[in-house]
């Protein structure tokens, strides 16, 4: 495979690696050696996020590398997203810089709005009523998008964009910004494949990282008789066909398409297999019939905040 294939040129004239280690769900207490052992297997991009809660094994980790020479801060490409209780525009430059610290970094490569709506401002992640209900607010996106902007002039961050908007919400932003998006990062495999979202964001010059790549098996919500795409047979056969794994049919579908992939694991093997994608290539036959998985299934829903006014899966 060529080189080039494994970098995407964003707006703002970055180099992103089209495959990082996502850190989603990653279990407390091994996050800092994943950190490590995507780093020694050759990964140059990882995807963090406050509401993850590991943002400091995250950053333990890569200090170890760039403490021993391995990395340095130029080679590695950092993403990190704006919480959903940081939504009021000064509150956004507080949320960066708590990131920061919590990485030991002085600046992010790309900054992403984690969702288009907030909850109640403040320091509780997960704020809920008496009745366990998430407190939310009506703060506008647009808002936020100029806190995004703030961060940028002051240094904290290269580049920015968003996570999990829609068509529309993405105009609305691009119509009001002084600074444009270069990075729309939402859920996306073959059950979900977001081909119109990816069409339009490739035609805008904003490139697509997909999230949870492989069906997010351990979403806390997961229920036993939910679709499986590690085992559906016939993303089974082609990977047989092709010598490789499920997992790595799924990533390579998404590369070939131009759509940057984080998938998460703490297993050594598995993060070392993610990223063994480079020494084949699906058919037109293959990416066609994956393509035709779609059926539009979303496995991070999150419906308990369809009512919110800013809720970006309304239409589908």
């Amino acid at each position: 495979m060529v080189s080039h294939e494994k970098i995407v040129l964003l707006a703002s004239g970055q180099k992103v690696p089209i495959i990082g280690l996502g850190t989603w769900k990653s279990e407390p207490g091994k996050v800092k050696q994943a950190v490590i052992d995507a780093i020694d297997a050759g990964y140059r991009h990882i995807d963090c996020a406050l509401a993850y809660m590991n943002e400091g094994e995250v950053g333990a980790g890569l200090q170890e590398k760039l403490t021993d020479g391995t990395i340095t801060r130029k080679d590695v490409f950092i993403v990190d997203k704006c919480w959903n209780t940081y939504h009021k525009r000064e509150r956004v430059i507080e949320c960066c810089k708590l990131s920061l610290k919590n990485l030991g970094l002085e600046y992010l490569d790309l900054y992403l709005i984690h969702w288009p709506f907030g909850y109640k401002e403040g320091d509780v992640l997960f704020p809920k009523d008496e009745e366990n209900k998430l407190i939310i607010t009506d703060i506008d996106y647009l808002e936020t998008w100029e806190g995004m902007e703030d961060c940028v002039k002051l240094g904290l961050v290269r580049s920015i964009g968003f996570c999990n908007f829609n068509i529309e919400q993405i105009q609305r932003v691009m119509k009001n910004c002084s600074i444009k998006p270069v990075m729309l990062q939402v859920e996306c495999h073959p059950y979900l494949n977001q081909k119109e979202l990816i069409d339009f964001c490739h035609q805008h010059n904003i490139q697509v990282t997909a999230y949870s790549p492989l069906g997010s098996n351990d979403r806390p919500w997961a229920k036993p008789d939910d679709p499986s795409l590690l085992e559906n047979p016939k993303l089974q056969e082609i990977a047989k066909k092709n010598g490789k794994t499920t997992a790595q049919v799924l990533l390579r579908f998404q590369i070939q398409r131009g759509v940057i992939v984080i998938p998460k694991s703490v297993t050594k093997e598995r993060i070392v297999e993610n990223i063994q994608l480079f020494d084949f290539k699906l058919s037109k036959e293959d990416m066609e019939e994956i393509e035709n998985f779609n059926r539009g299934y979303r496995f991070c829903h999150l419906n308990w905040v369809k009512h919110h006014p800013h809720f970006p899966f309304k239409d589908q």
